[in-house]
């Protein structure tokens, strides 16, 4: 069976999109994910998504991350799917109902409402989410936030010591985070502006994590550390976030189709 699909990315967070609302797909594994994610032998991306009809909204996204797991959220691949559908909707995700409308050169997201009940995120045991007792070596007392997928956000003065690729898997995996964790360490630059470096939960280093930017950016908010609208560094580029206490998140940033192709099924089944 020839898959048609669409290769797209949002500041070098690249997904590959199979669009199932017309014709149904077989069913979509966690080895087939693998497969297709595969940047040696597959197509390759940090996510695969699979659109399909909804009943609840104008269309429903499905997300799986390049281990094969099958995750809540995702920012960018959110403002690529906006890009692609090119006209505003509600699109329907396991982490809830989000709204999408296309802009110049990219799109907005509204994100829905944090959570921050340590049962919401979740957490293993009750615990203060917004100053955790815990720490991972240089990294401690994080704040935990729930945007359609969990985070644990550590503010440091200097971004570039920190060993993230060490430090992100360890946190990610810890038994704290029963459904595991999205890890993001971020420097304030100035009262508008953050840098953030983000480990994703089954797909490791990032060059850009929506959700990320949008819990990092909540969580300095809440902390007084910076103002709404916030611009979020990341090594792939920028994205704004706008957020208020008891109000939804929007986001804003690029998302480009790169080339179309179609690939065998039974090749990565």
């Amino acid at each position: 069976m020839r898959i048609p699909f669409i290769k797209m990315h949002g500041l070098g967070n690249d997904f590959v999109v199979l669009d199932a609302r017309a014709k149904s797909l077989p069913e979509v594994t966690s080895q087939a994910a693998r497969a297709i994610a595969d940047r040696q032998t597959g197509i390759g991306c940090d996510q695969l998504i699979i659109l399909e009809n909804s009943d609840a909204a104008d269309l429903r996204m499905r997300i799986y991350n390049s281990d094969g797991g099958e995750v809540e959220a995702c920012g960018n691949a959110s403002r690529a799917v906006a890009v692609l559908h090119g006209e505003p909707a509600k699109v329907e995700t396991a982490g809830g109902i989000i709204a999408l409308e296309p802009i110049e050169g990219g799109a907005s997201v509204d994100m829905g409402r944090p959570r921050f009940e340590w049962d919401a995120i979740p957490l293993a045991y009750a615990m203060d989410t917004s100053a955790m007792p815990v720490g991972w070596g240089s990294l401690e007392q994080p704040i935990a936030v729930n945007v359609g997928n969990p985070h644990v956000i550590f503010f440091v003065e200097d971004l570039d010591g920190i060993e993230l690729d060490t430090l992100g898997p360890e946190i990610e995996n810890d038994p704290l985070f029963p459904e595991r964790v999205n890890v993001n360490v971020a420097q304030v630059l100035a009262d508008d502006h953050l840098r953030l470096r983000v480990w994703e939960r089954g797909a490791g280093l990032t060059r850009a994590c929506g959700t990320g930017a949008c819990a990092t950016a909540v969580a300095a908010i809440g902390k007084g550390l910076v103002n709404s609208k916030v611009r979020v560094t990341l090594p792939g580029g920028d994205l704004t976030v706008e957020w208020r206490a008891g109000q939804t998140i929007v986001m804003s940033g690029p998302a480009v189709e790169s080339f179309r192709g179609s690939f065998e099924w039974d090749d990565f089944a």
